[in-house]
């Protein structure tokens, strides 16, 4: 119990000199400025794919909040309407420069949960960012493709060799553990590979497995929160949705670095220093 009351006492202390609430708010801002030009490149890439930009959507949904999602497809539907050869190259760029801006802050936030310097050359740490934007990219891609694609492969399964349904509950059951999964992976390689610091993947196991549960848990209790109690609109009117989307990416780089902080809190105890400041 001690132990428990010492790291609760610890990520308390840390939430206020880290000054948490700011590097969240930080994030927010990079993650929405990243996210129109990811959304126009992701769904650029899909004119190429036999997959349903619905399909895609229908995926956010079940984390997102409703008016942040009709905000997200109203602007995507009128972007794409206006789509070009030249929109691929554009959004590609828009969103790796912009999303990497990001990925600069959570270095920046996980260095100093870790009291460790960046001292790598600038074009070096860009190069860590821009790198780590290609493999979130990609793993939120297939983790987009994959349980829809599920979903095919298991009505194929079904049909052909005349599975019961209770198979494919299962099976559908299984295709959305996937994505829980690889949100793990995204997490991981995020804790593992972002701080100027080495590190084993012992040392990132559990603030992974703590930011992929939070975000999770976090983001359907927020949808739910907004869809049954608060009313955004009433209060910012058309901009409601914009307010709503802020918050939800408020929360998420909050999660994201509570994680980082329980890892660093972890690093500290097993090689017995204490932090001081």
């Amino acid at each position: 119990m001690m132990i428990n009351l010492t790291f609760i006492r610890e990520m308390a202390r840390r939430f206020h000199e880290d000054e948490i609430p700011r590097l969240s708010a930080e994030l927010a801002y990079f993650f929405l400025l990243s996210l129109f030009p990811f959304l126009i490149f992701l769904f650029t890439l899909l004119a190429y794919l036999p997959l349903p930009h619905e399909d895609v959507l229908s995926l956010v949904r079940q984390y997102a909040p409703e008016e942040a999602i009709h905000l997200i497809e109203a602007n995507i539907h009128k972007i794409m309407d206006y789509q070009n050869g030249k929109l691929l190259s554009l959004s590609i760029i828009g969103a790796i420069w912009s999303a990497s801006n990001g990925m600069n802050a959570i270095v920046r936030a996980f260095n100093r949960a870790y009291d460790v310097e960046e001292n790598r050359p600038f074009f070096i740490a860009r190069g860590v960012s821009i790198l780590l934007t290609f493999g979130m990219i990609f793993v939120i891609i297939v983790a987009l493709l994959l349980p829809v694609f599920g979903k095919t492969i298991g009505l194929f399964l079904f049909s052909e060799f005349g599975f019961s349904h209770t198979f494919l509950t299962i099976w559908n059951a299984f295709r959305w553990a996937v994505s829980f999964v690889i949100l793990f992976i995204v997490f991981t390689a995020l804790y593992y590979f972002a701080p100027n610091k080495r590190l084993c993947y012992a040392d990132v196991v559990r603030g992974a497995l703590f930011a992929t549960i939070g975000w999770i848990i976090t983001s359907l209790a927020f949808s739910y929160y907004v869809g049954n109690f608060a009313n955004y609109t009433a209060m910012y009117g058309s901009l409601g949705g914009m307010i709503i989307l802020m918050v939800w990416f408020y929360l998420s780089g909050m999660i994201i670095i509570l994680g980082g902080e329980m890892n660093a809190i972890f690093d500290c105890e097993r090689k017995g220093r204490k932090r001081e400041r």
